[in-house]
């Protein structure tokens, strides 16, 4: 087998599980959106987090690190000269899933206000870090453009909700529109991939 096919089977395997894995965030975030409407769309930034609402908040930040890790032994395995500072990025942004997750159990036990300004910080950091990381996957995977602007706009996000903490009528319904719009962006991703992995590119 030549190098150029081992290659090519490696770019197909990782751009099959990419898709896989995008599709399983596609549904969490469904889920999850749907449970936040359904039990704590009403909390403000001055009330405190009910139970429901505040294992909601715990466990979406726990999960983009688990996801994380997952995509990191899917693309992160190749040979090429960038696999090398993706990995390091991409572990970056596990202890920050991690950081946040410690984080938003502390706000949780405060008010939905500096839980927010926990989740704002980490959608932000965790944006900047999707960004790099899709910048540096386009040649080894490609079809990244969806993830680059996912990440774009969840740096925008991020700061938005960290700035929108401390207004009385800010609430848990801001952050499941972020979901949704996540959820939205990593569907066109795997359509993205399916399509270069049907034409060759």
């Amino acid at each position: 087998m030549t190098q150029t096919t081992i290659t090519s089977t490696t770019t197909t395997t990782t751009s099959s599980g990419l898709r896989s894995l995008y599709l399983i965030r596609v549904v969490f975030s469904l889920i999850w959106v749907a449970l936040v409407h359904t039990t704590s769309a009403s909390l403000v930034s001055k009330d405190k987090p009910t139970v429901i609402a505040a294992v909601l908040l715990v466990i979406y930040p726990l999960w983009d690190g688990v996801a994380t890790l997952l995509e990191r032994r899917m693309a992160g395995t190749g040979s090429g000269s960038g696999s090398g500072s993706t990995n390091r990025v991409t572990t970056a942004n596990m202890a920050l899933g991690l950081a946040a997750t410690i984080g938003m159990i502390i706000a949780v036990f405060s008010t939905i206000g500096t839980a927010l300004l926990v989740f704002g910080i980490w959608a932000l950091l965790s944006g900047a870090i999707q960004l790099v990381v899709a910048i540096r996957r386009r040649r080894t995977v490609g079809a990244q453009w969806p993830m680059i602007i996912s990440g774009g706009l969840s740096v925008l996000a991020g700061a938005g909700f960290a700035a929108m903490s401390a207004s009385a009528t800010s609430g848990l319904s801001t952050l499941a529109g972020y979901s949704a719009f996540g959820a939205f962006w990593f569907l066109v991703s795997v359509v993205a991939l399916s399509i270069r992995g049907r034409s060759g590119h």
